[in-house]
């Protein structure tokens, strides 16, 4: 199963894909390692980045997207962008899509805790939290 891990962050969506074949996890190549909104994030903004999220998960056939969810109160709250993306992808037609709170992350890695350290992994530092969403959803 392949599955797309995503951290919303402000106009960005920070992706990794994960995927588990025979209890081996892989991480496959992807063209992109985020893909953003434009600052002035109108119908057409916001039709134009759904649009490149649904080609990007069908060329690479993932099964699932799983996204970090974020606060909607107090300090560590998610700004308007962010929950703007996350409706942009869950209204993507043939896409299951997930949204993992902070308490089902931690437990679900609390479990099955990560075999290798994220420096291991080959990815960039920003890419950590869509990485452990993404093996979050897989040990779930």
């Amino acid at each position: 199963m392949r599955i797309c891990g995503v951290e919303l962050s402000g106009n960005d969506a920070v992706i990794c894909l994960l995927n588990l074949e025979k209890q081996q996890f892989n991480i496959p190549d992807c063209r992109a390692r985020k893909l953003s909104l434009a600052k002035e994030h109108g119908r057409e903004e916001l039709v134009q980045f759904q649009a490149a999220f649904a080609k990007l998960m069908s060329d690479y056939s993932v099964d699932k997207v799983v996204i970090k969810g974020r606060l909607t109160k107090g300090k560590f709250a998610g700004g308007a962008a962010s929950f703007k993306l996350e409706a942009a992808i869950q209204l993507i037609a043939n896409l299951d899509v997930q949204v993992l709170n902070t308490s089902q992350l931690k437990a679900a890695i609390a479990e099955n805790p990560c075999p290798i350290q994220f420096a291991d992994t080959g990815l960039k530092q920003f890419q950590e939290a869509a990485f452990t969403v993404a093996y979050a959803a897989h040990a779930a």
